[in-house]
């Protein structure tokens, strides 16, 4: 080779893999939002719950009883009553599971002194054996007592807080049933809007898909857990009656509701019943035979029956779960430990939908989210996932 001819150098490119690193950039950012979102939220929507958590309720009321008044319209019943009488038969089974539950609830009460000092009085005779502990608190006090300052805090009564929480109780539930009958009134014109005003047909499909897989997976979940619930609940009350326990039906109702709170809500019908249990039985070993008792039939429902039923396509990770209902109970209380299922499903049904984020996967170079389901494509028109026009009528019968 001629020492004058140049020699050709490989080609570099300046902005060789400065995509990707842009994307990961971008990926960061977006992740640290969604980091910062996630904590922030809980204020928000806490502060503001009064508007945040009607809508959030109204949407669910909105999933479960559209079925329903979809039949009353298939019977031909106008859509407008048919979406009054979904309401009206959901307030009518909250108001007699609410009636059953809390009349004998109320007389019960009264007697929750006696059944406690009943309880203390059973395990009397476990402190000798730790005497030394409460020798130990009362030498710790007498110390603390010389040099500490008790500080007592004025709390408002029970029936002050009851007083200033009625308002915002009773404009909560009337703001949740109004927009629960105006959304499902207005189903059918939200769907039509969101499925023709998109611009291309692949669009429309994933939306039907989507709007098809939350309502599927939420209110199926909600109706076949509540039947669940309502055979454990009869079981329950046939048990305490049986066993002689005041208010049978009570503790039916109790465990029908309980149950629909995963784990917590079985460790609180546990806990009252080992009251109960220990506070009027004559021995601690039968005391403790009714919440032992559903304790089995609790695993038997949480570990075969319901799994058969509702099968793999309702599995949820526990700890999933778990943080679901801290979260939300965090933000909204009691009923925001019910929405949590709920809303973790139709979280889980947009994701699939959408992409989940691979957040452990973009530690170590993969991208930040999975990549969706296809996206179908109209006749005709060439897409990532069809090759031949039948993709058309199959994507629609699909979504």
């Amino acid at each position: 080779m001629d020492p004058a001819e140049p020699t050709s150098l490989p080609s570099t490119t300046p902005d060789e893999g400065q995509p990707d690193e842009r994307n990961r950039l971008l990926s960061a950012i977006l992740l640290v939002l969604g980091l910062g979102l996630f904590l922030a939220l809980p204020f928000v929507l806490s502060i503001g719950s009064v508007v945040f958590l009607p809508p959030v309720t109204a949407m669910i009321f909105t999933i479960v009883l559209s079925p329903l008044a979809d039949r009353l319209v298939r019977v031909g019943m106008p859509n407008m009553l048919a979406s009054f009488f979904a309401i009206l038969a959901m307030i009518s089974v909250i108001v007699m599971a609410l009636s059953l539950i809390l009349q004998p609830a109320f007389v019960m009460v009264d007697q929750v002194p006696s059944m406690a000092r009943q309880v203390v009085q059973r395990f009397a005779q476990l402190r000798g054996e730790f005497a030394w502990i409460s020798d130990l608190n009362g030498q710790l006090a007498r110390l603390s007592g010389r040099t500490a300052r008790e500080v007592v805090l004025a709390t408002p009564s029970v029936i002050e807080q009851v007083a200033f929480a009625t308002p915002s109780v009773v404009l909560e539930t009337l703001l949740t049933l109004l927009m629960t009958f105006f959304m499902i009134e207005s189903r059918i014109r939200m769907k039509r809007r969101l499925l023709l005003d998109r611009q291309h047909f692949g669009a429309s499909v994933r939306i039907a898909r989507i709007m098809r897989a939350v309502q599927d997976r939420v209110a199926n979940y909600i109706l076949t857990v509540a039947q669940v619930n309502f055979a454990v609940g009869c079981i329950v009350a046939g048990g305490a009656w049986a066993w002689g326990l005041a208010a049978p039906i009570m503790w039916g109702g109790l465990a029908f509701v309980l149950n629909f709170l995963p784990y917590l809500g079985p460790l609180t019908m546990m806990g009252l019943l080992a009251l109960v249990g220990l506070g009027t039985a004559s021995s601690i070993a039968l005391g403790l035979v009714p919440m032992l008792l559903f304790l089995g039939l609790h695993a038997i429902e949480a570990n075969i029956v319901t799994p058969s039923i509702l099968g793999a396509r309702f599995t949820l990770n526990p700890v999933s779960i778990l943080i679901a209902i801290s979260y939300f109970s965090w933000i909204w209380g009691v009923l925001g430990a019910l929405l949590s299922v709920p809303i973790l499903l139709t979280l889980s049904a947009l994701l699939e939908h959408l992409g989940r984020p691979n957040i452990v996967g973009f530690l170590f170079g993969e991208p930040l989210f999975e990549p969706p389901l296809p996206l179908p494509s109209a006749e005709g028109e060439p897409g990532p996932d069809s090759t031949m026009p039948q993709d058309r009528a199959t994507t629609v019968q699909a979504g």
